[in-house]
């Protein structure tokens, strides 16, 4: 899509609603039905396999991956794009299975760190091949090697035209 019609798309709201066109409302319901079907796949196979919801799997894979495995509990809230109440909800059941712990940040008395425990490694070293699998099952067998690239684009220029800059932000790990 050219500079000029991303710009003409992103102008300021009129009083008329721009309705969307049979095409666009086809592409979005398309869109729906497939990441909400995607959504349900993934989490019912965590939930059966692993014990966990699919958004618990994702904050272990943030941990796992970060220095130390452990992140400060405001940046796994912006990782995983959550509330920050939220996020100390999944940590509290994270930490009922002893698979992650809170430290108090040394560096920042007000903040704190999560930190992925052993048995959560563990936990998530074996939900990972089933994840993985479903993953490439349910989505990237089905692309061509340019659909996976375009969908990456797409969903690159989608997410951030939804994660402004700068201060007054509206992003869930700001609230």
């Amino acid at each position: 899509m050219s500079t000029k019609k991303n710009a003409a798309r992103t102008e300021a709201p009129s009083a008329e609603p721009r309705w969307l066109t049979e095409e666009e409302q086809r592409v979005w319901r398309a869109y729906i039905h497939a990441t909400t079907l995607l959504d349900d796949t993934l989490d019912r196979q965590l939930q059966r396999d692993a014990g966990m919801p699919h958004m618990y799997y994702g904050l272990l894979v943030q941990l796992a991956q970060a220095p130390g495995r452990k992140l400060r509990m405001t940046e796994l809230a912006k990782n995983a794009k959550i509330t920050r109440s939220r996020l100390s909800h999944a940590v509290a059941r994270l930490e009922k299975n002893g698979w992650v712990r809170r430290q108090d940040c040394p560096s920042d008395k007000r903040g704190q760190n999560a930190f992925l425990t052993d048995e959560g490694f563990e936990v998530l070293k074996e939900a990972a091949p089933g994840h993985v699998s479903l993953v490439r099952k349910a989505m990237f067998d089905r692309l061509s090697e340019e659909q996976v690239q375009q969908l990456g684009e797409i969903m690159c220029v989608i997410a951030d035209g939804l994660e402004p800059t700068g201060t007054g932000a509206d992003l869930p790990w700001l609230r």
